[in-house]
């Protein structure tokens, strides 16, 4: 499908600032536009920023998103302290207006959107936030884009450089050990930055047979060859 022009939101979190960063340093992506409600804090030839305070509505800026073949969606919130109504609201609903409104202008584009380990596809688990972002995922896949990958990591284990401002990057120096001893002992419970990145970027580049991918999917897919398709 040629280079990548991709749309990011989220780049101000852990798995956004990650994924901005390989994408900038990737040869197969042309262009980056990151839609965030705070400067992103970086500088590059390939870059474009907007900022928007609502992600539930981006119509306002339909004239300045055309033309791009990707999305990553990589923002979102904690269930922690939130209702069932306010977090469908901050996840169904805020990301499910955001991609009707890209899967119109550029029908040919891959969304790729961060869920989570342990989603509920059913929609009718226990779980509160497992069942809206099942709902979340059924729905996205109802759109009229070319693809949709839904990405489900568990433990996502970050790298530097980059900006140290994350309370995840400020906390990570103590938790390394516990990565670990996961990673020995279940290691297709964590990921890292670098491979869900490249993921991401590959899936949109050359494809994967399977829409959901769990870690062991990603771990996959980060090492494909894009140039063997």
């Amino acid at each position: 499908m040629g280079k990548l022009k991709v749309i990011i939101t989220g780049s101000t979190g852990m798995v956004g600032e990650g994924v901005l960063y390989e994408c900038l340093h990737h040869p197969e992506v042309e262009k980056v536009l990151v839609i965030t409600r705070n400067p992103c804090g970086y500088s590059h030839s390939k870059l474009t920023e907007i900022i928007h305070s609502d992600f539930s509505d981006i119509s306002s800026l339909n004239d300045r998103l055309t033309g791009y073949n990707a999305c990553f969606f990589c923002l979102g919130v904690t269930s922690l302290g939130k209702n069932e109504a306010e977090y469908t609201r901050l996840t169904y609903t805020l990301t499910l207006n955001f991609a009707n409104t890209l899967a119109n202008l550029n029908p040919d584009m891959t969304f790729c959107y961060i869920s989570g380990a342990g989603t509920d596809s059913s929609e009718k688990g226990r779980t509160m936030w497992a069942r809206v972002k099942g709902k979340t995922e059924n729905d996205l896949m109802k759109l009229t884009f070319r693809q949709v990958y839904h990405f489900r990591p568990g433990g996502i284990e970050p790298f530097l450089p980059l900006k140290p401002t994350q309370t995840f990057y400020k906390t990570y120096k103590y938790l390394k050990w516990i990565f670990t001893i996961i990673k020995v002992i279940v290691p297709n419970a964590v990921i890292t930055l670098k491979d869900l990145a490249a993921a991401m970027i590959n899936a949109s580049l050359i494809g994967y047979p399977k829409n959901i991918l769990e870690v062991k999917d990603m771990k996959v897919l980060a090492k494909m060859n894009v140039n063997s398709k």
